[in-house]
């Protein structure tokens, strides 16, 4: 595949679309300006400016990660038992993933047992399935870091208010709520990524962020813990956890709101040059920076893309695995023949290998060219040998069993991986826009699935919901070797008929760059080159 980098464009080209109206993006201006420094002056500059987003907004993200995921510590993990329950409660707390349950009293004070609580911990999926295609098109026709602040902080209330939930109704309305105020935090760290980052840059960055779920998942379980055993307060433990992490994520919430920048033009901690040289770098991306004007014909346009439809099925798939295994690990592990306190202390690994697995798929992905296809579906591979191990090994060899489990919390890796596949290979910001909506739509029914195959009949084996998740892996595989292909054949076919009408590759890739400036589609721009 051709290389589209270091081309030039000429300034007046670009003010004559932008005077014809052909031109909205945000960055254009900048991009003009940027034509005017030579190719030594921007490779000198440009790596300059890489350092000081490493350095200024990767932190952020990572750090609002972990905390943002903390409060999901409380919520999908809801932890909250305490000694005396019935038998049937206890069996449905472990069967619901309240991986770190202890003497907590959430489940008896709000009325929660049997069958209400699997509501509370499902409608979440709900309200984000609500909200997911809503938030995206918001996050195109806001200033992003802005819009993402504010999700944060109506977060942070939303957590804070479960304090007061009194009932069942209460509690089922404020994680709706959580659902829907999720739903545009990681579309929001995508967008951000690809903003500031070149195309070839961005798989290790967001490998970066999203390996912060693993931090979270250790941090929140030793927090968990101790908060729960506080007891001289007027709150009970949950309600001590809620307000803790409520807490927190308002004032993340609010440093991200005052230091995080809608766009490289918007940049603070940058001089205007540097501002110039950072969107001349995202230019290499072919999709411009950021337009505001939203246009049906580009939504439409992903009902017949066969890559954003891959990257769709692979996101349901992901979403049961996610699902599946978050809810159920201490089950399996408790039917490995380990009591529920182990089952839990041996949960606790699980961050530490999205922590280090994640990152390591990042690396590959960012330094072998055209590799995020393939690593997508070798890291698949992974734990779905995790599962035939689960399933075929015998129960007399419970650490192998358990080191099978702990293999699936790798889930993050395809995550990220195709993130990434969308980021980089959708141009057209109205499309970009509903094509990662269908993605976290899709995430949020998988979740909502994969919380139903589990039958307690088929403890401590769970058949058919390995064979469920069994198929998810295979399909990740084949849908990632489908998307290769297609694409890498639509490289070549550009390829045979632009070269002969367009001339050297430095006129290509400079149209390619044009082309993103007006918003135009990947399937709309010929020049247009996909990474695999």
């Amino acid at each position: 595949m051709m290389e589209l980098k270091k081309a030039k464009v000429d300034p007046s080209t670009v003010e004559k679309d932008f005077a014809l109206g052909e031109v909205h993006d945000i960055g254009a201006n900048l991009y003009v300006e940027a034509e005017q420094l030579s190719a030594e002056e921007l490779e000198q500059e440009g790596a300059k400016v890489l350092r000081i987003l490493d350095w200024r907004i990767m932190p952020i993200l990572y750090v609002t990660y972990v905390i943002q995921f903390l409060g999901m510590v409380p919520h999908v993990s809801l932890l909250f038992t305490r000694p005396g329950c019935s038998s049937h409660s206890a069996f449905h707390i472990d069967k619901l993933s309240l991986n770190y349950a202890s003497a907590y009293t959430l489940i008896p004070d709000l009325g929660l047992e049997g069958q209400r609580y699997s509501w509370v911990a499902a409608i979440f999926n709900f309200g984000y399935l609500f909200w997911a295609i809503p938030a995206n098109l918001l996050i195109q026709k806001l200033p992003v870091a802005k819009y993402m602040g504010g999700m944060l902080l109506t977060w942070s209330v939303l957590v804070v208010a479960h304090i007061g939930a009194k009932n069942y109704a209460g509690i089922l309305v404020l994680r709706f709520l959580l659902g829907m105020a999720e739903a545009g935090v990681s579309p929001c760290m995508m967008v951000i990524t690809s903003m500031f980052y070149k195309r070839s840059e961005q798989p290790l960055r967001m490998a970066i962020w999203l390996s912060a779920n693993g931090m979270a998942t250790m941090v929140g379980a030793l927090l968990g813990f101790g908060l729960g055993h506080s007891h001289n307060t007027n709150l009970h433990s949950w309600q001590l956890i809620f307000l803790t992490i409520g807490l927190l994520n308002f004032v993340c919430g609010g440093v991200f709101l005052a230091v995080m920048p809608d766009s490289p033009s918007s940049a603070r901690f940058l001089t205007h040059r540097q501002r110039v040289v950072a969107v001349r770098r995202v230019a290499e991306n072919m999709i411009g920076v950021k337009t505001r004007k939203i246009k049906l014909s580009q939504a439409i346009e992903n009902v017949y893309d066969v890559k954003v439809l891959c990257c769709a099925c692979i996101g349901i798939a992901c979403g049961v695995i996610n699902g599946g295994v978050s809810n159920f690990a201490s089950s399996l592990i408790k039917g490995f023949g380990f009591s529920g306190i182990y089952a839990t202390l041996l949960q606790l690994p699980t961050g530490a290998f999205e922590a280090a697995i994640v990152p390591i798929c990042g690396i590959v992905a960012t330094y072998v060219p055209n590799s995020r296809c393939i690593v997508l579906a070798v890291v698949s591979l992974v734990p779905f040998g995790g599962l035939l191990g689960i399933r075929f090994t015998s129960l007399d060899h419970r650490w192998t069993l358990v080191g099978c489990t702990w293999l699936q919390y790798i889930i993050g890796a395809p995550v990220i991986v195709s993130w990434n596949l969308l980021s980089t290979n959708v141009a057209g910001h109205t499309k970009r826009a509903f094509a990662n909506g269908i993605w976290f739509t899709m995430y949020a029914a998988g979740n909502v699935a994969g919380a139903n195959i589990f039958f307690a009949r088929e403890a401590p084996r769970y058949y058919s919901a390995l064979t469920g998740l069994l198929v998810c892996y295979a399909g990740i595989i084949v849908l990632s070797i489908l998307a290769y292909v297609v694409m890498r054949w639509e490289n070549a076919r550009r390829d045979g008929q632009v070269e002969a009408v367009d001339g050297t590759r430095e006129e290509i890739s400079s149209k390619a760059i044009l082309d993103g400036f007006k918003d135009m589609t990947d399937m709309e721009s010929k020049h247009f080159r996909y990474a695999l």
